[in-house]
Protein backbone atom coordinates (compact mmCIF):
# COMPACT_ATOMS: atom_id res chain seq x y z
CA UNK A 1 0.00 0.00 0.00
CA UNK A 2 1.49 3.39 -0.76
CA UNK A 3 2.36 5.84 1.71
CA UNK A 4 -0.68 8.14 2.91
CA UNK A 5 -0.08 11.80 2.03
CA UNK A 6 -3.21 13.32 3.23
CA UNK A 7 -5.15 12.86 6.55
CA UNK A 8 -8.28 14.67 7.35
CA UNK A 9 -9.84 13.96 10.71
CA UNK A 10 -12.96 15.25 12.11
CA UNK A 11 -12.48 18.39 10.27
CA UNK A 12 -15.47 20.90 10.71
CA UNK A 13 -15.52 24.57 8.94
CA UNK A 14 -18.53 26.77 10.42
CA UNK A 15 -20.01 30.17 9.69
CA UNK A 16 -21.40 32.56 11.56
CA UNK A 17 -25.28 33.47 11.00
CA UNK A 18 -25.92 35.72 14.35
CA UNK A 19 -24.23 36.73 17.18
CA UNK A 20 -23.47 33.53 18.78
CA UNK A 21 -24.74 30.85 16.26
CA UNK A 22 -22.99 29.32 13.65
CA UNK A 23 -24.18 26.88 10.88
CA UNK A 24 -21.28 23.77 10.14
CA UNK A 25 -20.98 23.42 6.37
CA UNK A 26 -18.23 20.71 6.82
CA UNK A 27 -18.94 18.71 9.84
CA UNK A 28 -16.75 16.15 11.62
CA UNK A 29 -15.21 14.69 8.26
CA UNK A 30 -12.28 12.39 8.14
CA UNK A 31 -10.83 10.69 5.16
CA UNK A 32 -7.24 9.73 3.58
CA UNK A 33 -5.26 10.50 0.25
CA UNK A 34 -2.88 8.48 -0.58
CA UNK A 35 0.30 9.00 -3.03
CA UNK A 36 -0.65 8.58 -6.71
CA UNK A 37 -4.32 7.78 -5.94
CA UNK A 38 -7.46 9.07 -7.35
CA UNK A 39 -9.92 10.12 -4.81
CA UNK A 40 -13.48 11.37 -5.95
CA UNK A 41 -15.61 13.45 -3.39
CA UNK A 42 -19.28 13.75 -4.77
CA UNK A 43 -22.76 14.75 -3.91
CA UNK A 44 -25.39 16.96 -4.73
CA UNK A 45 -24.71 21.24 -4.54
CA UNK A 46 -24.68 22.58 -1.30
CA UNK A 47 -23.72 19.02 -0.04
CA UNK A 48 -19.89 20.73 1.56
CA UNK A 49 -17.43 19.15 -1.44
CA UNK A 50 -16.07 22.58 -2.08
CA UNK A 51 -16.09 24.17 1.41
CA UNK A 52 -13.92 20.71 2.80
CA UNK A 53 -11.70 21.83 -0.30
CA UNK A 54 -10.76 25.03 0.45
CA UNK A 55 -10.88 23.81 4.25
CA UNK A 56 -7.76 21.66 2.96
CA UNK A 57 -6.23 24.35 0.95
CA UNK A 58 -7.37 26.79 4.35
CA UNK A 59 -9.17 28.99 1.52
CA UNK A 60 -12.40 29.52 3.28
CA UNK A 61 -13.43 33.47 3.19
CA UNK A 62 -14.03 35.14 6.22
CA UNK A 63 -16.16 35.14 7.91
CA UNK A 64 -16.67 31.58 7.56
CA UNK A 65 -13.28 29.35 9.13
CA UNK A 66 -12.34 25.86 10.26
CA UNK A 67 -13.49 25.22 14.01
CA UNK A 68 -12.59 21.51 14.54
CA UNK A 69 -9.86 18.77 13.40
CA UNK A 70 -7.50 18.25 12.28
CA UNK A 71 -5.80 18.10 8.01
CA UNK A 72 -2.45 16.47 8.25
CA UNK A 73 -0.31 16.82 5.06
CA UNK A 74 2.82 14.23 5.11
CA UNK A 75 1.86 14.46 9.03
CA UNK A 76 1.71 18.53 9.25
CA UNK A 77 -1.21 19.97 10.35
CA UNK A 78 -2.44 22.25 7.79
CA UNK A 79 -5.00 23.96 9.84
CA UNK A 80 -2.86 25.07 12.56
CA UNK A 81 0.27 26.34 10.51
CA UNK A 82 1.27 29.51 10.44
CA UNK A 83 0.31 31.47 7.11
CA UNK A 84 4.10 31.94 6.30
CA UNK A 85 4.31 28.56 5.83
CA UNK A 86 0.99 27.53 4.11
CA UNK A 87 2.18 29.99 1.63
CA UNK A 88 5.35 27.43 0.65
CA UNK A 89 3.25 24.17 0.71
CA UNK A 90 0.10 25.65 -1.17
CA UNK A 91 0.42 26.31 -4.33
CA UNK A 92 4.11 24.12 -4.26
CA UNK A 93 3.10 20.86 -2.41
CA UNK A 94 -0.52 20.95 -2.76
CA UNK A 95 -2.39 22.87 -6.27
CA UNK A 96 -5.90 23.36 -6.95
CA UNK A 97 -8.21 23.25 -10.05
CA UNK A 98 -11.22 26.18 -9.87
CA UNK A 99 -14.35 25.90 -11.32
CA UNK A 100 -14.35 28.34 -13.51
CA UNK A 101 -11.06 29.23 -15.53
CA UNK A 102 -12.25 32.46 -16.69
CA UNK A 103 -12.45 33.73 -13.19
CA UNK A 104 -9.33 32.40 -12.28
CA UNK A 105 -7.43 33.73 -14.53
CA UNK A 106 -6.26 37.55 -15.04
CA UNK A 107 -7.96 38.74 -18.37
CA UNK A 108 -5.03 41.54 -18.33
CA UNK A 109 -2.44 39.58 -18.28
CA UNK A 110 -1.16 37.14 -21.21
CA UNK A 111 -0.84 33.41 -20.05
CA UNK A 112 2.76 32.86 -20.43
CA UNK A 113 2.94 36.14 -17.35
CA UNK A 114 1.01 34.23 -15.14
CA UNK A 115 1.96 30.64 -15.39
CA UNK A 116 5.48 32.20 -15.05
CA UNK A 117 4.62 34.21 -11.94
CA UNK A 118 2.86 30.80 -10.64
CA UNK A 119 6.46 29.08 -10.72
CA UNK A 120 8.43 32.45 -9.61
CA UNK A 121 6.51 32.39 -6.38
CA UNK A 122 7.78 28.78 -5.64
CA UNK A 123 10.79 28.51 -7.63
CA UNK A 124 13.64 30.55 -7.39
CA UNK A 125 14.17 30.65 -11.06
CA UNK A 126 14.85 33.80 -13.43
CA UNK A 127 12.31 35.29 -15.63
CA UNK A 128 13.85 33.46 -18.44
CA UNK A 129 13.91 30.66 -17.33
CA UNK A 130 10.56 30.68 -15.41
CA UNK A 131 9.21 31.35 -19.36
CA UNK A 132 10.70 28.10 -20.57
CA UNK A 133 9.29 26.25 -17.68
CA UNK A 134 5.77 27.90 -18.78
CA UNK A 135 6.06 26.45 -22.11
CA UNK A 136 7.18 22.77 -21.06
CA UNK A 137 4.26 22.86 -19.15
CA UNK A 138 1.79 24.31 -21.59
CA UNK A 139 3.26 21.79 -23.90
CA UNK A 140 2.80 18.94 -21.57
CA UNK A 141 -1.00 20.09 -21.09
CA UNK A 142 -1.41 19.23 -24.55
CA UNK A 143 -2.15 22.93 -25.78
CA UNK A 144 -0.87 23.16 -29.62
CA UNK A 145 1.75 25.80 -30.34
CA UNK A 146 2.81 26.23 -26.80
CA UNK A 147 5.11 28.54 -26.97
CA UNK A 148 3.19 31.00 -29.18
CA UNK A 149 0.46 30.91 -26.83
CA UNK A 150 2.28 31.50 -24.17
CA UNK A 151 1.64 36.10 -25.66
CA UNK A 152 -1.91 34.98 -25.87
CA UNK A 153 -4.45 36.54 -23.28
CA UNK A 154 -7.61 34.45 -21.60
CA UNK A 155 -9.70 35.83 -24.09
CA UNK A 156 -8.03 34.48 -27.12
CA UNK A 157 -8.32 30.71 -25.56
CA UNK A 158 -11.47 28.47 -26.06
CA UNK A 159 -12.97 27.35 -22.33
CA UNK A 160 -10.92 23.84 -23.06
CA UNK A 161 -7.97 25.66 -23.33
CA UNK A 162 -8.26 28.05 -20.44
CA UNK A 163 -8.80 24.84 -18.40
CA UNK A 164 -5.56 23.54 -19.43
CA UNK A 165 -3.50 26.00 -18.77
CA UNK A 166 -5.15 26.33 -15.17
CA UNK A 167 -4.07 23.00 -14.99
CA UNK A 168 -0.58 23.57 -16.54
CA UNK A 169 0.00 26.52 -13.53
CA UNK A 170 -1.48 23.94 -10.84
CA UNK A 171 1.60 21.41 -12.03
CA UNK A 172 3.99 23.93 -12.80
CA UNK A 173 5.27 23.33 -9.20
CA UNK A 174 5.49 19.64 -9.41
CA UNK A 175 3.17 18.93 -6.50
CA UNK A 176 2.27 15.76 -5.04
CA UNK A 177 -1.94 16.27 -4.37
CA UNK A 178 -3.87 18.43 -7.04
CA UNK A 179 -7.31 19.07 -5.87
CA UNK A 180 -9.98 19.28 -9.03
CA UNK A 181 -13.00 21.25 -8.41
CA UNK A 182 -15.41 20.52 -10.54
CA UNK A 183 -13.04 21.15 -13.48
CA UNK A 184 -14.95 20.58 -16.32
CA UNK A 185 -18.35 22.26 -15.55
CA UNK A 186 -18.36 24.50 -17.82
CA UNK A 187 -17.11 23.06 -20.79
CA UNK A 188 -18.99 20.85 -23.63
CA UNK A 189 -19.24 16.80 -23.36
CA UNK A 190 -16.20 16.78 -25.83
CA UNK A 191 -14.04 19.20 -24.14
CA UNK A 192 -14.88 17.44 -21.05
CA UNK A 193 -13.70 14.34 -21.79
CA UNK A 194 -10.61 15.50 -23.10
CA UNK A 195 -9.73 17.27 -19.93
CA UNK A 196 -10.55 14.19 -17.54
CA UNK A 197 -8.44 11.78 -20.19
CA UNK A 198 -5.53 14.36 -19.90
CA UNK A 199 -5.50 14.67 -15.77
CA UNK A 200 -5.98 10.77 -16.28
CA UNK A 201 -2.78 10.51 -17.78
CA UNK A 202 -0.96 12.87 -16.14
CA UNK A 203 -1.63 11.21 -12.78
CA UNK A 204 -0.11 7.92 -14.13
CA UNK A 205 2.91 10.37 -16.03
CA UNK A 206 3.47 12.43 -12.72
CA UNK A 207 2.33 10.02 -9.83
CA UNK A 208 0.20 12.64 -9.10
CA UNK A 209 -2.49 12.00 -6.01
CA UNK A 210 -5.94 13.53 -7.27
CA UNK A 211 -8.74 15.06 -4.79
CA UNK A 212 -11.72 15.37 -7.77
CA UNK A 213 -14.53 17.14 -6.43
CA UNK A 214 -17.46 16.39 -9.16
CA UNK A 215 -21.14 15.65 -9.29
CA UNK A 216 -20.96 12.77 -12.14
CA UNK A 217 -20.71 10.17 -11.11
CA UNK A 218 -20.11 8.83 -14.94
CA UNK A 219 -16.58 10.34 -14.36
CA UNK A 220 -16.08 9.42 -11.02
CA UNK A 221 -16.60 5.71 -12.35
CA UNK A 222 -13.59 5.65 -15.19
CA UNK A 223 -11.07 8.01 -13.19
CA UNK A 224 -11.39 7.27 -10.07
CA UNK A 225 -10.23 4.48 -7.19
CA UNK A 226 -12.27 5.48 -4.21
CA UNK A 227 -15.38 7.53 -3.72
CA UNK A 228 -16.66 9.83 -1.11
CA UNK A 229 -20.32 11.07 -0.90
CA UNK A 230 -21.08 13.98 0.86
CA UNK A 231 -24.75 14.82 2.34
CA UNK A 232 -25.08 18.18 4.30
CA UNK A 233 -21.41 18.91 4.83
CA UNK A 234 -21.50 14.97 6.52
CA UNK A 235 -19.84 11.99 4.80
CA UNK A 236 -22.06 9.44 4.20
CA UNK A 237 -20.61 6.72 2.08
CA UNK A 238 -17.12 6.19 1.56
CA UNK A 239 -16.10 3.16 -0.66
CA UNK A 240 -13.59 1.83 -3.32
CA UNK A 241 -15.49 2.69 -6.43
CA UNK A 242 -16.46 -1.09 -7.65
CA UNK A 243 -17.99 -1.58 -4.35
CA UNK A 244 -19.86 1.69 -4.60
CA UNK A 245 -21.55 1.13 -8.05
CA UNK A 246 -21.80 -3.01 -7.93
CA UNK A 247 -23.39 -1.85 -3.77
CA UNK A 248 -24.45 1.06 -3.02
CA UNK A 249 -24.99 1.00 1.01
CA UNK A 250 -26.67 4.54 1.55
CA UNK A 251 -30.19 5.14 0.65
CA UNK A 252 -28.53 9.19 -0.71
CA UNK A 253 -25.69 7.06 -2.87
CA UNK A 254 -28.39 4.45 -4.30
CA UNK A 255 -30.52 7.57 -5.27
CA UNK A 256 -27.62 9.17 -6.94
CA UNK A 257 -27.04 5.77 -9.36
CA UNK A 258 -30.37 5.67 -10.03
CA UNK A 259 -30.86 9.35 -11.37
CA UNK A 260 -27.32 8.37 -14.05
CA UNK A 261 -29.10 8.24 -17.49
CA UNK A 262 -28.50 4.72 -19.04
CA UNK A 263 -26.81 4.07 -22.47
CA UNK A 264 -29.84 1.43 -23.13
CA UNK A 265 -32.71 3.93 -21.68
CA UNK A 266 -36.17 3.10 -22.28
CA UNK A 267 -37.08 5.92 -22.89
CA UNK A 268 -39.01 6.13 -19.56
CA UNK A 269 -38.66 9.33 -17.19
CA UNK A 270 -35.37 9.03 -14.82
CA UNK A 271 -36.25 8.73 -11.17
CA UNK A 272 -35.27 11.35 -8.52
CA UNK A 273 -34.74 11.51 -4.94
CA UNK A 274 -37.31 13.37 -3.49
CA UNK A 275 -37.55 16.41 -2.23
CA UNK A 276 -33.96 19.41 -1.51
CA UNK A 277 -31.08 19.34 0.65
CA UNK A 278 -32.13 21.02 3.70
CA UNK A 279 -30.62 24.26 4.59
CA UNK A 280 -27.78 24.32 7.02
CA UNK A 281 -29.92 26.51 9.05
CA UNK A 282 -32.52 24.11 9.57
CA UNK A 283 -31.34 20.77 9.92
CA UNK A 284 -33.66 17.76 10.60
CA UNK A 285 -32.84 16.09 13.78
CA UNK A 286 -31.06 12.54 13.23
CA UNK A 287 -29.82 11.35 10.44
CA UNK A 288 -29.88 14.45 7.63
CA UNK A 289 -31.40 12.37 4.87
CA UNK A 290 -33.95 11.19 6.78
CA UNK A 291 -36.84 13.62 5.24
CA UNK A 292 -35.94 12.33 1.79
CA UNK A 293 -35.24 8.80 2.40
CA UNK A 294 -37.31 5.83 1.31
CA UNK A 295 -35.78 3.40 3.84
CA UNK A 296 -36.59 5.97 6.68
CA UNK A 297 -36.85 3.89 9.87
CA UNK A 298 -38.04 5.24 13.48
CA UNK A 299 -34.63 5.06 14.75
CA UNK A 300 -33.59 7.57 12.29
CA UNK A 301 -35.45 10.51 13.79
CA UNK A 302 -33.44 10.14 17.08
CA UNK A 303 -29.54 10.32 17.04
CA UNK A 304 -27.31 10.82 13.59
CA UNK A 305 -26.05 7.61 13.04
CA UNK A 306 -22.07 6.90 13.17
CA UNK A 307 -20.10 5.68 10.23
CA UNK A 308 -20.68 2.15 10.31
CA UNK A 309 -19.08 -0.66 8.49
CA UNK A 310 -20.11 -2.51 5.26
CA UNK A 311 -17.28 -4.00 3.32
CA UNK A 312 -13.44 -3.66 3.06
CA UNK A 313 -12.95 -0.04 2.57
CA UNK A 314 -16.50 0.08 2.77
CA UNK A 315 -19.08 2.33 5.53
CA UNK A 316 -22.23 4.53 5.58
CA UNK A 317 -23.70 6.39 8.14
CA UNK A 318 -26.98 4.61 7.79
CA UNK A 319 -28.69 2.53 10.87
CA UNK A 320 -29.35 0.05 7.80
CA UNK A 321 -26.29 -1.28 8.36
CA UNK A 322 -25.56 -1.38 12.39
CA UNK A 323 -26.50 -3.56 14.91
CA UNK A 324 -29.51 -2.02 15.47
CA UNK A 325 -30.84 -2.30 11.72
CA UNK A 326 -33.87 -3.61 10.65
CA UNK A 327 -32.46 -7.10 9.00
CA UNK A 328 -35.24 -7.29 6.34
CA UNK A 329 -34.30 -3.82 5.50
CA UNK A 330 -30.80 -3.98 4.44
CA UNK A 331 -29.89 -4.47 0.64
CA UNK A 332 -33.52 -2.74 -0.25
Amino acid sequence: MSELLLAVKKLRTSFPIGSNAFVHAVDNVSFDIRKGEAVALVGESGSGKTVTAMSIMRLVAPPGRITGGEVLFKGHDLASMPEKQLRAIRGNDIAMVFQEPMTSLNPVFKIGDQVSEAIRIHRKVSKKEARKRAGQMLELVSIPDPIKRLDDYPHQLSGGMRQRVMIAMALSCDPELLIADEPTTALDVTIQAQIMELLASLQKRLGLAILLITHDLGVVAEFCERVIVMYTGRIVEESPVRDLFANPAHPYTRGLLKSLPSVTGTGARLPTIQGMVPPLTDLPNGCKFNPRCPDVMPICLGDEPARMNVGPGHDARCYLHGDLADPERVGQ
